[in-house]
């Protein structure tokens, strides 16, 4: 097993309209989007912040098919792994669905689109060699980059087993909420990525959710509003920092972290 498997590595928005969506981002979360200049049918956009060596993600077209059956936008996170198809397999005899199969992107890396069995989708991705080392990782709470992955899941325990099995992750611990059940948080070599956590009948849908991290919360809310988009939870403080949820104006489902209000 390499010291990439299982780690979250890309964040990747498909959107009705790109340069709306950039201005909106950079706004909120204080990036510079720019077009990538691949010669791509459809444009793919880096989502940059200044000064740092790495994008955080990329932004693109909701495809035809794809508005055709209702997906709204979306954000969705690339999980890297030694090997796509056999995780692609793992994929299918663990109970989930390939949704788009194995597939080589030249000079980027090879990927398989996956569902695991209760519905949410997830990226694997093995990354294409590339010359000298790659930038250091920022550190969790680096502003511009995902501080935190979080799932909502009809049944945690089984979610939990399932991407175990899939991409190696481990548990780290559990927080009881009460009502709401159980937070397992999950990791890798010790190192906490993100949570789980029960879908609520009122709440998020289920799937994958990612947090961007500012420097401060209640000066994103507001360059969320300003921006056209709708806070739907938040600001809300967890251990250690306050969060909120929101739909940026074109109706993807993303949220923030910050250290403090």
């Amino acid at each position: 097993m390499s010291d990439m498997q299982g780690k979250f590595v890309w964040y990747e928005l498909m959107t009705t309209d790109i340069p709306a969506a950039a201005r909106f981002y950079d706004s909120v979360v204080g990036w510079n989007a720019r077009d990538a200049g691949m010669g791509l049918e459809s444009p793919y956009w880096l989502l940059e912040m200044p000064g740092q060596k790495q994008a955080t993600g990329g932004l693109q077209a909701l495809p035809e098919d794809m508005k055709a059956m209702r997906v709204p936008p979306n954000w969705t996170g690339y999980v890297a792994v030694d090997d796509v198809d056999a995780t692609a397999e793992k994929c299918v005899e663990l109970g989930g669905t390939i949704r788009r199969p194995p597939d080589d992107i030249p000079g980027i890396g090879r990927f398989a689109v996956l569902a695991d069995p209760q519905g949410p989708v997830i990226i694997a991705f093995k990354p294409a060699p590339m010359d000298g080392d790659m930038p250091p990782e920022p550190a969790m709470g680096t502003p511009g980059f995902v501080g935190w992955c979080e799932l909502y899941a009809k049944d945690v325990d089984k979610a939990f087993d399932y991407y175990r099995q899939l991409f190696g992750w481990e548990k780290i611990d559990e927080m009881d909420m009460g009502p709401k059940g159980k937070y397992l948080l999950f990791g890798r070599d010790g190192q906490m990525t993100g949570g789980m956590m029960r879908q609520e009948e009122d709440g998020p849908f289920c799937g994958w959710s990612y947090y961007f991290a500012v420097d401060t919360l209640d000066a994103a809310l507001d360059r969320v509003k300003a921006g056209g988009g709708r806070v739907l939870e938040g600001p809300m403080e967890v251990p250690g920092a306050w969060v909120l949820q929101a739909l940026d104006p074109q109706g993807a489902y993303f949220c923030l972290v910050a250290p403090v209000r």
